[in-house]
């Protein structure tokens, strides 16, 4: 075994007006914003979950369990930080990660630079080591029907030393 490990995070969000919507660890301005225990990052948390998940340290609602009052409303860029110390405890490193959000509006584009500037400095990674793209369903399905945002990430690490 070469020390390299793999993992998938998916995670969904419903959307609803009167919230503030957080999408890879910046605000984006939008009618609509993602129901969650947290602030429900859908972005952060499968990052979170596939980091997780290679290194073997189960998934994000084991270590932050949505019944656990500390957690209510917390930024998911703590979150991530925790993760990243867990990861580190572990002896892994970042190889990469890559990531999708599926959503029908508001545009994604526009926001992926400030996105991958915000988690890159959060993981302590370079914006290189960072891919994050978006798309629509095609007006399908709950995400088409504007009524949720999913996302999907996986994740290279490696064993450090």
């Amino acid at each position: 075994m070469n020390g390299f490990r793999v993992g998938f995070g998916y995670d969904v969000h419903q959307l609803a007006e009167g919230h503030d919507f957080w999408l890879g660890g910046i605000q984006i301005p939008h009618e609509k914003g993602a129901l969650g225990h947290s602030d429900a990052d859908v972005l952060v948390h499968v990052i979170c979950d596939a980091l997780l998940g290679a290194a073997n340290l189960r998934d994000i609602g084991y270590h932050f369990s949505d019944r656990d009052p500390q957690y209510k409303g917390i930024d998911s860029k703590i979150l991530l930080r925790r993760v990243i110390t867990l990861l580190d405890e572990a002896g892994y490193a970042i190889g990469n990660i890559d990531s999708t959000i599926c959503l029908q509006v508001p545009k994604i584009n526009p926001h992926i630079p400030a996105m991958k500037s915000c988690l890159a400095e959060v993981m302590g990674i370079t914006e290189d080591q960072l891919s994050i793209k978006a798309t629509t369903t095609e007006k399908l399905g709950f995400v088409g029907r504007e009524e949720g945002v999913s996302a999907y990430s996986v994740v290279l690490i490696y064993k450090k030393g």
